[in-house]
């Protein structure tokens, strides 16, 4: 039998005021796996939503909820990326970030994720430049897009890498709406244009 939602909201704060007197996380992740083992889903997902900045209340809730919601792609990018947070491995993360976009291919956390994950700085580069031709308006995937370029640009010695960090920064700049975001991509632009490969 699920606990009913004001319990497990009751039960989850409990836990996590004990946690913050006592610093104890084994006991949280006790508290927490018992929890989640007996909470309805979509429960222990409100339970948790304040706490989204503790893995150590993340992980034992979204273990459950995407367990019994194998289809739930928000519920996969939140645990997603509290194992990111916590170190859990990149093949892990990636694993259920692709899962997630199998899910729901709109999901703009999911392919995020899946393009962090990757661990091969040229394929991480080429997972970036995937995730900003489906999401045009993504500034993030673009930025990430072109850091990742840069960075292969000056391991590889690759101009057509150079190429294409500078395009998106430029495309960045284009929109950029405050003037110090303005001067840091313009200084970028300017390094980045300065480099002999």
């Amino acid at each position: 039998m699920f606990s009913s939602p004001p319990d497990v909201n009751a039960a989850v704060s409990d836990a996590v005021q004990e946690y913050r007197q006592d610093g104890d996380i084994a006991a949280l992740l006790d508290r927490m796996k018992v929890l989640s083992s007996a909470a309805d889903p979509l429960a222990l997902a409100a339970a948790a939503a304040p706490f989204h900045d503790l893995p150590e209340v993340v992980i034992p809730a979204y273990e459950r909820i995407v367990a019994a919601r194998p289809s739930d792609a928000q519920a996969m990018v939140i645990l997603a990326n509290a194992y990111w947070l916590t170190g859990r491995g990149a093949d892990l993360v990636g694993a259920l970030a692709t899962r997630a976009m199998a899910a729901d291919a709109g999901n703009r956390g999911a392919w995020h994720l899946w393009a962090l994950s990757e661990s091969n700085p040229r394929a991480r580069m080429e997972r970036w430049g995937q995730v900003a031709d489906r999401f045009p308006a993504d500034q993030l995937a673009r930025a990430a897009l072109a850091d990742n370029a840069a960075g292969v640009a000056g391991a590889e010695h690759d101009p057509l890498a150079l190429d294409l960090a500078v395009r998106t920064y430029e495309g960045l700049w284009a929109e950029a709406s405050r003037d110090e975001e303005r001067r840091a991509l313009e200084e970028t632009i300017a390094k980045l244009k300065g480099w002999a490969l």
